[in-house]
């Protein structure tokens, strides 16, 4: 038994920031962001717009893609940082919009991981037998936690959803594993300092730009590269195949030159590395589902294909996947 994606979805609010957009806002320009990050533009949510109606919209497209409905769905999992509450689960009240009320749902956090973290935690279900279908969502609203002042990270993100429905079924296609890693001792190269109960929110002597995500860019370029060509080895190693078996890989969409130097260090073609950044920048743990969902939608995966899929995110977390599509 295996936990097989029969529908993809996804969602990007209709705004559009360009590079030249956020040359009027901070001292950068077109060239230097497109130069150190690939990243021409990014979406940004509308106001009063918020994690849970990317989500759900979202998610209702994967529904419909496969043709199931939402009270036919025995869990949704949630991979993201930046939910509507800090509780509950920003996957209770996409439950609620949805109608699913059969499922039991819950958020997970690990960053731009997320969404593979979450795709693990459904196909373990799954395949254990405990469930039928499950519907797994990345979603961020990333521009509401970057300090627009600072151009070494404000010029990086962006906000989406994506999603998928995940079915218990016989036969060849479907997640054939998936690898979790996580290392606690670089957490301040890439994390968000408040408001938790370590920096909490207080009336009176706060600093204003505690909600902001902080990154030392460089170190985390360094640590990324590594760890995305280790994971994305293991998952192949695991199931016996090689590079050259791959039919698309789809990583984290975090930065164009951290893609390509994975790429290189695994061997894969141009053909083979899906790069979706430039429109979107990095919305964390939905840049997977995103491109999951632009990739089929576009004809580039088709039944029988391998799919490896990979991510690196604050934590430091790191995961792959390995899917017969």
């Amino acid at each position: 038994m295996k936990a097989r994606i029969i529908g993809t979805g996804s969602y990007l609010p209709e705004r559009i920031m360009t590079n030249f957009d956020l040359e009027q806002m901070v001292d950068t320009s077109h060239d230097w962001i497109v130069a150190r990050t690939g990243i021409k533009e990014r979406r940004i949510a509308a106001e009063g717009e918020c994690t849970s109606d990317m989500a759900t919209i979202a998610a209702q497209r994967a529904l419909d893609m496969a043709g199931i409905k939402a009270e036919d769905i025995d869990l949704i999992v949630m991979g993201t940082i930046t939910g509507d509450y800090p509780w509950p689960a920003t996957a209770c009240i996409i439950q609620a919009k949805l109608g699913a009320q059969n499922a039991f749902a819950y958020d997970l956090s690990a960053a731009c991981s997320g969404f593979l973290y979450a795709l693990s935690a459904a196909n373990d279900y799954l395949a254990n037998g405990r469930g039928k279908r499950a519907l797994v969502i990345g979603a961020e609203t990333l521009s509401r936690i970057v300090d627009w002042t600072d151009r070494n990270t404000c010029v990086l993100f962006g906000d989406g959803a994506g999603a998928v429905v995940l079915e218990a079924q016989d036969g060849e296609s479907g997640i054939l594993s998936t690898h979790l890693h996580s290392d606690g001792n670089y957490l301040e190269l890439l994390y968000q300092p408040g408001f938790g109960s370590r920096n909490p929110s207080s009336p009176e002597g706060v600093d204003a730009r505690l909600p902001y995500l902080k990154m030392q860019g460089n170190e985390v370029f360094k640590v990324a590269v590594r760890s995305l060509t280790d994971v994305s080895k293991e998952a192949l190693d695991a199931n016996g195949f090689s590079s050259a078996d791959v039919g698309l890989f789809i990583p984290h969409q975090a930065n164009l030159r951290i893609l390509e130097a994975t790429a290189k260090r695994l061997e894969l073609t141009e053909e083979q590395n899906f790069i979706n950044v430039d429109k979107y920048g990095n919305t964390s743990g939905a840049t997977i589902p995103i491109a999951m969902d632009e990739a089929f939608r576009q004809g580039l995966l088709k039944e029988g294909d391998l799919l490896l899929s990979a991510a690196f995110g604050g934590g430091f977390t790191w995961a792959s996947a390995l899917i017969r599509w």
